[in-house]
């Protein structure tokens, strides 16, 4: 099965975040062995430092509806060269890259998938643009977007 097919399967659904943390480092926690996380205060901070690589995972149409958070570069998911895309994004290939999308389903998903592929350092960003039920988001919280044409 062609990659981008693969990815597309493995978005479908719901995820469920867990509900054990623990510090990781000072911007990061876990919820699992491999999955780490962040809050979007914790990703604006770290993405503005150069830090961590922060990617707006959403559609197109997902970007002129709200903007993407400041210091985020957008890549859409279902890009058949998403992979690629992203680690050519990264200054290093030990750079964290945090996914955000809008309510943090698709970012928990696509975060294992590219551990899955071979990338690591994968942070997850759960509440997302418009908040989950691990917290308000990124916009209720007040966080600064760049508008997409």
């Amino acid at each position: 099965m062609e990659l981008s097919r693969r990815f597309f399967l493995a978005c479908a659904g719901t995820a469920t975040i867990g509900v054990g943390t623990f510090i990781v480092s000072q911007s990061f926690t876990s919820v699992s062995a491999s999955a780490e996380t962040m809050t979007p205060v914790q990703a604006y901070t770290a993405a503005k430092l150069g830090e961590i690589l922060l990617v707006d995972i959403r559609r197109p149409d997902e970007w002129r509806q709200t903007g993407v958070p400041e210091n985020a570069v957008p890549i859409d998911m279902r890009r058949g060269d998403f992979v690629a895309q992203v680690s050519a994004a990264r200054a290093s290939s030990t750079q964290p890259v945090a996914l955000i999308c809008a309510r943090g389903v698709r970012s928990a998903r696509v975060t294992h998938w590219l551990e899955d592929a071979g990338l690591t350092r994968i942070v997850d960003i759960p509440e997302g643009m418009l908040g989950s039920r691990a917290g308000p988001g990124w916009l209720e919280r007040g966080l600064p977007v760049r508008e997409v044409k």
